[in-house]
């Protein structure tokens, strides 16, 4: 088997599962971004996070050319993608109890604000944690999780839940248990993950419908333009100005 036909199967797995989460999740899709746009309007603040390459999707909606310039990555030390050497460390600390807490607690939010937690499988103590604790402190939370995990593995936690439990809005990934799409003779395991694909065009999906939401609303979203373009950067100024309160990458 050719390495362009492999190339080929990937691009047509990725598709399929994009056709599957834009005609299966719209309702969640449209929902979260109507939350999103809600803590725009109402004054509150907005974050994102996720851990290992489930950090990945949650970085691409902040300080992007295009989204949201309120949208803040909210980062546990070790776990943002595989900044820590040795790299199995990231994967280590997504298993200890206490720090997604310890994380929220020294974090500017709080009541009202929307955080979009993003993981995998949702599994782990640190996304189950997160979201428990998010909720405690009254924050809007949406997960974006592969619903498969839940239904084939078994939790992390010693509460035996899933990241899905404790969202108040769910987006399913679609990806399935392994997040590999391929196989083919002569290579041992599965291979080609997709699942980065698939939830970064749900952030920006998310994002999407929440700039029409605000803008229904007769308000002008608060969107970054690219610094490349002429005028992006004196667009971009104006924008933080306006924002400065809310906006903590700046800092």
């Amino acid at each position: 088997m050719s390495e362009s036909k492999l190339a080929g199967q990937f691009f047509d797995a990725a598709i399929g599962l994009l056709q599957r989460v834009r005609d299966e999740e719209a309702g969640p899709i449209a929902e979260a971004g109507t939350a999103v746009a809600d803590a725009v309007a109402d004054g509150h603040r907005l974050f994102a996070f996720g851990a290992g390459h489930s950090s990945l999707p949650a970085q691409d909606v902040v300080y992007r050319a295009g989204g949201l310039a309120l949208m803040n990555f909210l980062a546990v030390p070790g776990t943002a993608g595989v900044d820590v050497m040795p790299a199995t460390l990231g994967s280590a600390l997504e298993r200890v109890d206490g720090l997604a807490g310890a994380v929220l607690d020294s974090s500017p939010a709080g009541e009202g604000d929307v955080l979009v937690i993003i993981s995998l499988s949702g599994r782990n103590a640190l996304p189950v944690e997160m979201a428990m604790n998010a909720r405690a402190l009254g924050l809007k939370v949406v997960g974006v999780t592969s619903v498969a995990y839940a239904e084939e593995t078994r939790s992390r936690h010693v509460s035996g839940t899933f990241l899905k439990d404790h969202c108040d809005i769910v987006i399913d990934s679609k990806i399935a248990v392994g997040d590999a799409e391929l196989t083919a003779d002569g290579i041992d395991a599965p291979f080609a993950p997709a699942s980065t694909v698939v939830t970064s065009a749900i952030m920006q999906a998310v994002m999407a419908a929440a700039a029409g939401s605000l803008a229904a609303r007769g308000l002008e979203p608060p969107l970054l333009r690219s610094g490349n373009v002429d005028g992006g950067h004196e667009w971009n100024g104006r924008v933080m100005a306006e924002y400065r309160d809310r906006i903590f990458f700046r800092h």
